[in-house]
């Protein structure tokens, strides 16, 4: 089918990704079909123990803009301008994010989020939504999808002439494409899990630490962050190994909760005053990346973010990058003479490799969050990159920045990143102060190895 021949463009999935999707193709004049297995989130508080508070970045942010959202999300997102690294001592130290104070990611509400996204969809009358509809397989050559109710009992269908998987990380599109071709499926799960825990107001409702922070308590092998919300409150998630020790698994009752956060985390249990509630009522989550070597089925189908790439959620770029898919695929929509099946590779070819490369330095800085910011040197090495991007700021800009302020595509990022590390590692050598460092030296290597960055 042609593209400019579809009266309907059907959405599995009406999380981050389906609803951002549905908004932006209303707005290009396409009729939108949104489905979601779970009740309308508009009506009923999200449930408990399964989001971790988003970071959103510039790439999300620039989504956000680009879909008239971002002023009504920014009523409600809060900036988190560093790192405040909390010691098994009570100490603080703030590792800023940016090389000044303009560069800060912003702390937002997952469930507030979505329902200001529905809200923008649902505005649309090209857009109509469906809740309790839970997708249990897909006919490919009748081309219907096959739902349940909530109960599991009433099966229905619905035709479809393109259907988009938005439906996460355990997409039933996708197993549904993988019942029917091999797309080289590959799930990397993590032997760590986590569990959201609740850090409330004050009795003023202030907040009971610095709002403009993500804190980190890290612990070498394991870690809990807490990230602001708007209320006063903080959401704070324990990241620990499944099994092993310590582990969730040798966490069984309250005593030996207690006893281990109190043992590791003695600053943070004053503040968490729904510790023994969150231990028994909030689930541990799982952790993991999916990749597929193939994101399509013969026209009829296509995945993009978690349904494609789930990433572990150590970057903050979970929803920053489906966010990017929604407009890259915008992007191929421009030319509508096509058919769907030629638009489907082309989207893929362009985002496949970003998205496997922001899933490889998502799992990298799970080891910087734990572990990395607790060795001496990790101030000395982040500030030799601020000056040098100080110094070179055409040429040399760290990593984490180039990920979280900027949107060279993420391939291209980690690519350059790799030879900012080796440069690092050869100016750090013997240098025990920002002061020893060879700055001549470094500005041969960064003009030698490091092109200069787009405008």
């Amino acid at each position: 089918m042609k593209i400019g021949d579809t009266r309907t463009i059907t959405i599995a999935g009406a999380g981050l990704a389906g609803s951002m999707l549905a908004v932006l193709l209303s707005r290009k004049g396409y009729c939108v079909e949104l489905f979601e297995r779970n009740p309308d989130p508009r009506g009923a508080d999200a449930a408990a123990g399964r989001s971790i508070n988003l970071a959103l970045a510039e790439r999300g942010r620039h989504a956000l803009r680009s879909a008239g959202l971002l002023e009504e999300v920014d009523r409600y997102t809060i900036p988190m301008r560093g790192r405040m690294v909390h010691g098994v001592d009570g100490q603080l130290e703030l590792h800023p994010y940016g090389k000044d104070e303009s560069e800060v990611i912003w702390s937002t509400h997952r469930a507030r989020l979505n329902r200001s996204m529905l809200d923008a969809a649902a505005a649309s009358e090209r857009v109509k939504l469906y809740f309790d509809h839970a997708l249990t397989g897909v006919d490919w050559n009748a081309q219907k999808l096959v739902f349940v109710d909530p109960n599991g009992h009433q099966r229905h269908q619905h035709g479809f002439e393109v259907l988009i998987g938005a439906d996460g990380a355990g997409s039933p599109v996708r197993g549904a494409i993988a019942q029917v071709e091999d797309i080289g499926l590959s799930e990397e799960m993590l032997d760590h899990g986590y569990r959201e825990l609740t850090i409330s107001p004050d009795p003023q409702g202030g907040y009971q630490l610095d709002p403009n922070a993500l804190h980190i308590w890290p612990r070498g092998g394991f870690m809990l962050i807490a990230l602001p919300n708007a209320n006063g409150s903080f959401t704070a998630t324990l990241f620990l190994a499944n099994d092993g020790h310590p582990g969730f698994a040798e966490l069984k009752d309250w005593p030996a909760q207690q006893a281990f956060m109190q043992a590791w985390f003695p600053d943070a249990m004053p503040l968490l005053g729904s510790l023994e509630a969150d231990f028994r009522e909030n689930p541990v989550g799982l952790l993991g990346t999916i990749r597929c070597r193939q994101w399509h089925y013969r026209g009829q189908a296509v995945l993009l973010g978690d349904a494609a790439h789930a990433i572990v959620p150590f970057h903050g770029q979970g929803m920053n990058a489906a966010f990017e898919d929604c407009l890259e695929f915008m992007r191929c929509l421009e030319d509508n003479e096509r058919d769907w099946q030629a638009l489907f590779e082309e989207f893929q070819g362009r985002r496949i490799e970003h998205a496997n490369a922001i899933a490889d330095m998502a799992l990298e800085n799970y080891k910087e969050m734990r572990e990395t910011v607790l060795d001496p040197r990790f101030a000395l090495r982040k500030a030799l990159e601020h000056e040098l991007e100080r110094r070179h700021p055409r040429r040399f800009v760290p990593r984490y920045s180039l990920v979280m302020f900027h949107r060279l595509p993420y391939a291209e990022v980690y690519r350059r990143g790799q030879i900012q590390d080796r440069l690092l590692d050869l100016l750090m050598r013997g240098v025990d102060q920002l002061k020893a460092v060879d700055f001549k030296l470094a500005a041969e290597l960064v003009a030698a190895e490091l092109e200069e960055l787009p405008a």
